[in-house]
């Protein structure tokens, strides 16, 4: 294959399976293979993976060494892009995912796994990982507290993740958005807003509308920024807001910034983390606490759904060679908001809500700072009890491969 013959990824997810392969089957064409592997039976070992390349549509049962989720990428995904790629008719292919995956891990593995000398996008270019929602249940999608399980059929009983973290997750990775249905006014408006700060600059479009030329498919992906995404991860350390988006209120959503160089009291923190789960509909960014000296904690909610995880060590407890090897921005970063006292060490998060005042949000989080009292003897930061200490990504072999962590707070 010539260098110079690049092959467009398309990631088509969604909560909703119909509207999702609604939206697959916009993108079929001569051109284009749509692949999609049906979960719905990944518990009991059963892969069911749809290839339509052209006029050409089959459907195979796959034997995977396991039947979960990361050996259907392994096994069989990666390497069925790979020859896709090779193959000279097909110019497009659309990666149609089923709702209990989330693009971002998608993408890391089409970033990052070898498939024989070479990773997916050595070879093909992320054109947009575009998600469909419904217009009418979205936002209460991703503000509740429900299990996937209970709304997904397939879902392994050891994934513990809510639908609010998929259905947030899915729109935040999102290059577009496509939207099945139409809400009423006031929930059309203020699902805009969330939407508008969640993934802002990604352009919008009704699933109903994608067949009429001037508001189809081609003029969806040609309004996606030249910033966008496409598909790239970044890392706990990487910006936590994207693009441009909106700092005032609309419809009662509101978008918190809340940033503090003193280390959170562990206990308090464990308190205040509460705020984050009600009202509002997504939370996300570094913290440290005392206890933690050198760990940076990756804290991050989606509507009732909490993860707590390490993020690495700050670059202030780091030698030499350590901070060499650290990612240039994040160097830059570090070096341009230096303190004397805690280096790199900083409390950075954003908080989108709808029905939380930002101003209790920042009010309980500066409550779990801590007091000038307890800044002062610094050398009984490392024996306050630690309920953070038991807090760890601990996934199960299948959900580790996709990078999932499901670390989530415990019932008081």
């Amino acid at each position: 294959m010539s260098n110079d013959r690049r092959v467009r990824l398309v990631l088509a997810s969604g909560l909703r399976r119909e509207a999702t392969e609604a939206l697959a089957d916009r993108f079929a064409g001569p051109s284009t293979a749509v692949v999609h592997h049906d979960l719905r039976e990944v518990a009991d070992g059963v892969v069911r993976r749809r290839l339509r390349v052209g006029a050409r549509d089959t459907t195979v049962v796959l034997d995977l060494a396991h039947g979960c989720v990361s050996c259907t990428l392994r096994e069989d995904l990666l390497p069925l892009v790979r020859k896709l790629i090779a193959t000279p008719a097909v110019e497009r292919i659309v990666l149609h995912l089923d709702p209990m995956v989330e693009p971002e891990p998608v993408c890391w593995a089409l970033h990052h796994a070898l498939v024989g000398e070479h990773t997916i996008t050595d070879l093909a270019d992320i054109e947009a990982v575009v998600t469909v929602l419904d217009e009418r249940t979205w936002l209460d999608d991703a503000t509740g507290d429900v299990q996937l399980a209970e709304h997904v059929p397939g879902v392994p009983s050891e994934d513990d993740r809510t639908l609010a973290q998929v259905a947030v997750g899915q729109v935040e990775f999102a290059d577009a958005v496509v939207l099945d249905g139409r809400a009423d006014a006031w929930l059309g408006a203020r699902t805009a807003a969330v939407l508008d700060r969640l993934t802002p600059g990604a352009p919008r479009a009704y699933l109903d509308t994608l067949e009429q030329p001037e508001l189809g498919l081609d003029a969806l992906l040609a309004a996606v920024p030249e910033n966008a995404r496409r598909g790239e991860v970044t890392d706990a350390h990487g910006p936590l807001l994207r693009g441009q988006p909106p700092l005032d209120a609309d419809c009662g959503v509101t978008l918190t910034v809340f940033r503090d160089r003193r280390p959170f009291h562990p206990e308090r923190l464990h308190a205040a983390i509460d705020v984050l789960l009600d009202g509002v509909v997504r939370s996300r960014g570094r913290v440290w606490v005392a206890s933690q000296p050198d760990v940076a904690l990756w804290l991050e909610s989606s509507g009732g759904g909490l993860r707590v995880g390490h993020a690495g060590v700050w670059l202030a407890a780091v030698d030499d060679e350590s901070w060499d090897r650290a990612d240039a921005d994040r160097r830059a970063k570090a070096a341009f908001d230096w303190d004397p006292r805690f280096g790199d060490r900083v409390q950075e998060l954003v908080v989108i809500a709808h029905r939380a005042d930002p101003e209790d949000i920042v009010a309980a989080l500066r409550s779990a700072l801590l007091t000038d009292a307890e800044m002062a003897d610094e050398d009984a930061w490392p024996h306050y009890p630690d309920p953070f200490g038991a807090w760890h990504a601990d996934p199960c072999a299948e959900t580790a491969d996709l990078g999932v962590p499901t670390t989530r707070k415990e019932e008081s």
